[in-house]
């Protein structure tokens, strides 16, 4: 079985054992999230429950297993012909987030 979730603004397909990347969550690591799926489906695709916009009765509960900057990003800005030129670049907090059930 696999679901939709939405968490941050970003969608993810997920089953159980999976482990996701996404933007920092502020959780305790090791506690527990309960997430509500936009689509639920059974691997052969024969039961398929589409959220309006989320599946009612259904969750996806994920564990947070570890908090992390992510890699370096670089952001260049320019205008032409105005001799401007900017860069900088950053470390995005994240979260890395398991799939413990998908009911």
């Amino acid at each position: 079985m696999f679901a939709i979730v939405e968490i941050g603004g970003n969608q993810f397909t997920v089953k159980v054992g999976d482990v996701i990347k996404v933007d920092n969550q502020n959780t305790e690591i090791g506690s527990t999230i309960d997430v509500q799926p936009l689509l639920v489906s059974s691997e052969d695709g024969a039961v398929v429950k589409v959220g309006t916009p989320v599946v009612e009765g259904a969750k996806v509960s994920l564990k947070v297993l570890e908090d992390f900057r992510g890699e370096k990003l670089r952001v260049f800005k320019m205008k032409s012909k105005k001799r401007y030129a900017r860069t900088f670049g950053f470390r995005p907090e994240q979260t890395k987030l398991e799939v413990t059930a998908i009911v």
